[in-house]
């Protein structure tokens, strides 16, 4: 084989990649997840696999469709017994739509999974190469080991900041987005107040449902997945390193004895 079709059997499938506004990169994920995120909320799930611009769009659309058909008030008093004004509030234009969207998203985020899954085993066998530094006139952008504590923890108080942490700047400024404008609307702040002041029924009577509901499945969601690509992105580092060394370091005659590392390691835990 030749080394140009060499280099071309190991940049077909990339294992990640690291641009101006985000880092991507394959590894396994659990189908059944990334479809329960979507559940929770309809982009989520493409957001976890890396695909912004549908991600996003479905986001957006689920919203829109959500607050014109007063899904989350239906759901509240569906909940609580009212089913009279469940069906009063609930616009049915809207609901079908809504339905489609959210069939749709649970399907190709657990279709996209299976598949992505697949071309992250090819890249292992292919041992892709990973360029661990980007530079550009906007930002700058590399493999680091980071902590990865910090990133749920800044996404629990602030939605979107932990995304941030680790590059993910395309997903962090757009949670964050969405978490401003759905914490205005719900009036949730003005709400805490209101209870550190006593007056319970008054902070009840201010928020609206419609929009508070929201804020349980981009909490979750935040803390949840920025904390799994800070462990996703230290395993890539690692990666990297690994390869740079074997490339630059090992002698090309050098075999690993894998039963005396067995029992090295074995005799280092005893």
């Amino acid at each position: 084989m030749s080394e140009t079709t060499e280099s071309i059997r190991n940049l077909r499938r990339p294992k990640g990649c690291l641009s101006t506004f985000t880092t991507n990169s394959l590894h396994l994920r659990n189908p059944w997840v990334t479809a329960w995120w979507s559940a929770a909320l309809p982009g989520f799930g493409h957001l976890i696999l890396g695909q912004y611009l549908k991600g996003l769009s479905l986001i957006v659309l689920e919203v829109i469709l959500n607050t014109l058909g007063k899904m989350n008030l239906a759901i509240m008093y569906s909940f609580t017994g009212h089913f009279d004004l469940s069906r009063q509030v609930l616009d049915p234009r809207c609901a079908f739509l809504y339905i489609t969207v959210f069939t749709y998203s649970i399907w190709d985020s657990y279709r996209g999974t299976v598949d992505l899954n697949k071309f992250n085993i090819l890249a292992d066998r292919e041992n892709s190469p990973i360029l661990p530094l980007k530079i550009d006139s906007f930002e700058i952008n590399y493999l680091d080991k980071r902590n990865p504590w910090i990133s749920p923890i800044a996404s629990f108080f602030l939605p979107g900041s932990g995304y941030l942490y680790v590059h993910r700047l395309l997903t962090g400024f757009s949670i964050l987005a969405l978490w401003v404008v759905i914490t205005y609307k719900s009036k949730i702040f003005i709400a805490f107040i209101y209870l550190a002041a006593g007056s319970f029924s008054q902070a009840t009577a201010i928020t609206d449902p419609q929009w508070i509901l929201f804020l349980p499945s981009i909490i979750g969601f935040a803390v949840y997945d920025s904390y799994v690509h800070v462990v996703e992105y230290n395993r890539l580092f690692e990666i990297e390193q690994s390869k740079f060394l074997k490339d630059n370091y090992q002698g090309p005659n050098f075999k690993i004895n894998r039963n005396e590392v067995a029992q090295d390691l074995l005799g280092s835990k005893l």
